[in-house]
């Protein structure tokens, strides 16, 4: 399996919590960052605990994945029923078919207000 396909198949399988099937795509010293809210997650257990322990109420839209080499960039978007629209843009490194890094940026849509100045150059979407 390429790493485009082991990234495919951790958001497919996260999407259907089969959190055993997510296990098996990380390393075992597999290290994700989280830079917004300033996290660190170290471990495949973790890393799986965390996903799992999310409040219910999600679902995942992959909307594009793109690679090179062992290097993935994902990004995902996960509408919650009531905790609103979330977007990841998730870059992963993959080798020998587990993931053993990745650096992920979560947001919620709508979070960051558009600044005034600005106003003249751009069109909202």
């Amino acid at each position: 399996m390429d790493a485009e396909q082991t990234v495919r198949l951790l958001w497919e399988r996260i999407q259907e919590r089969d959190w055993e099937g997510v296990r098996g795509l990380l390393a075992g010293d597999l290290v994700v960052e989280w830079p917004v809210s300033g996290e660190r997650i170290s471990g495949p257990d973790t890393f799986v605990r965390v996903n799992a322990e999310y409040p219910e109420g999600w679902s995942i839209r992959v909307l594009r994945v793109v690679a090179d080499g062992d290097q993935v960039v994902s990004e995902v978007e996960v509408p919650h029923e009531k905790l609103g629209v979330f977007r990841a843009a998730s870059f992963w490194t993959v080798r020998e078919g587990r993931i053993t890094a990745g650096r992920e940026y979560w947001t919620e849509l709508g979070a960051d207000e558009a600044p005034q100045w600005r106003a003249g150059f751009v069109e909202r979407i």
